[in-house]
């Protein structure tokens, strides 16, 4: 049977201090993108990433989002990930405002986002399909 989480039982952070390697491969691996990330892989992003953002219940990580941005003009967010187990609870959509309004990226005037799996979601949380954005995608999607 399953219990309704109390919204308090999730606490966010925005450091990727508060994100172990070990247990976001544990939550990319729920995904067909992401499940063949190493751990070196995934050690590197995190280091090299402008601004990780993540939230635990009960000391699991549970989900999980990631920003890259020069600060003014431009940022980018990766890697929207949600345990199976706390979807449909409003926990993505909290951690996209928590996100979206950090005093570090409130006022970039765009964001963009890659995703054909998330669009539904995404415009829940503003944002807009737009033509004419171009990737140069160098290796399959399941294995970057």
């Amino acid at each position: 049977m399953e219990t309704t989480r109390d919204p308090s039982d999730y606490l966010f952070y925005d450091s990727h201090l508060a994100v172990r390697p070990q247990e976001l491969q544990d939550l990319y691996r729920f995904t067909r993108w992401g499940r063949s990330r190493s751990l070196e892989q995934i050690e590197r992003m995190l280091r090299g990433t402008n601004l990780c953002f993540s939230v635990r219940c009960s000391g699991k990580l549970v989900a999980f989002c990631r920003l890259l941005t020069d600060f003014v003009f431009r940022g980018s967010l990766w890697d929207i990930l949600v345990h199976p187990d706390h979807q449909g609870k409003g926990v993505g959509s909290r951690l996209m405002s928590y996100a979206l309004t950090h005093p570090a990226v409130k006022d970039i005037p765009i964001i963009t986002c890659f995703s054909s799996d998330l669009v539904p979601f995404l415009e829940r949380n503003g944002f807009e399909d737009k033509e004419g954005l171009m990737i140069l995608q160098r290796v399959p999607i399941e294995y970057s």
